[in-house]
């Protein structure tokens, strides 16, 4: 492997365990299926306690996936993944590229 290759896939490697939780894939779907949610609204649909979903939000937005905007005094969590998406692709193609 070629050491962009390497590069890329260890740019990578936060996503991957970020999405390795089934908690936190759960909270994308749900994510994917609104524009927005509360932490509430994410927890009613949850078996987590409100500090667990507000722990796993913390590391999606830490690592690219979702966006937080502040509405009055609620705050909405929504999808952000271009970025991730393309970092992505790009490992994809590069190592199609390089390895294949």
């Amino acid at each position: 492997m070629s050491e962009h290759a390497m590069n890329i896939f260890r740019k990578c490697i936060p996503i991957f365990q970020t999405l390795s939780d089934t908690h936190r894939q759960d909270i994308i779907l749900l994510l994917a299926e609104h524009d927005a949610l509360t932490v509430n609204e994410i927890t009613q649909q949850s078996k987590l306690s409100r500090p667990a979903i507000s722990h796993h939000l913390k590391l999606l937005k830490e690592n690219g996936l979702i966006k937080v905007e502040q509405q009055g005094t609620q705050r909405l969590y929504s999808l952000e993944l271009d970025q991730s998406v393309g970092l992505l692709k790009q490992l994809i193609q590069t190592v199609e590229e390089d390895c294949l």
